[in-house]
């Protein structure tokens, strides 16, 4: 299983931790980079998909690394809806 399959299979297990070094990690294998313009300062983020121009809006956590069980259902959500998942 490669290092994409098992960062999925994590992130869809709500049992386990999830950080958000994966998430940037398995966002960026799915074709989504950060952008960083306009009011995604700070703790505010948005991912764009470069070939289907999907955003993805997230809060960064602070003042841990942990995502948040409710963004990782929002994530899964928004992930299957653009069938990359």
């Amino acid at each position: 299983m490669s290092k994409l399959q098992k960062t999925l299979e994590k992130l869809k297990n709500l049992k386990q931790t999830f950080t958000f070094n994966e998430l940037e990690y398995l966002l960026g294998k799915l074709g989504y980079s950060e952008k960083k313009t306009g009011k995604t300062s700070g703790s505010r983020k948005a991912y764009v998909n470069s070939s289907t121009l999907h955003i993805i809006r997230i809060h960064k956590p602070h003042p841990g690394n942990e995502l948040k069980k409710y963004v990782r259902t929002y994530l899964i959500s928004e992930l299957k809806n653009q069938n990359l998942i």
